[in-house]
């Protein structure tokens, strides 16, 4: 498991910044000033959980089922979080927008928040 959560956070990580400058680049002149804030905030989304998985992947041992069900909470939570604003980012763009990705967003950061609350409670949990 700790080798999936090293993985999956250096690809994130290394996609993030591809497609932060293919934003800021190619997509800046095809995008709407709304479009591309949208697809900002899915690269930012998609960085910082990178980051975090890199860190929890070199400091927990996922020896637990909240550890590793943690893990799967921030993996899943940005692919279906941040790929699913580049998603309807691309498609309005070319205004065919894939408006059944419009409820995916909102369940990736349920994930999101739910990764966060657990390794919350994995901090706290001997003193409640």
């Amino acid at each position: 498991m700790i080798f999936l959560v090293q993985i999956v956070g250096a690809v994130y990580g290394l996609l993030a910044v591809i497609f932060g400058a293919f934003g800021a680049h190619a997509l800046k002149k095809k995008f709407t000033e709304d479009q591309l804030k949208s697809f900002e905030t899915g690269v930012k989304y998609q960085m910082y959980h990178a980051i975090l998985l890199l860190v929890l992947g070199f400091n927990l041992p996922f020896s637990s089922s909240l550890e590793t069900n943690m893990a799967y909470c921030f993996i899943l939570g940005t692919f279906l979080f941040s790929f699913s604003i580049y998603g309807l980012c691309l498609t309005a763009s070319k205004g065919k927008k894939w408006k059944f990705l419009g409820p995916i967003t909102p369940i990736g950061g349920l994930f999101l928040v739910l990764g966060w609350g657990l390794l919350l409670y994995r901090f706290v949990r001997n003193f409640i």
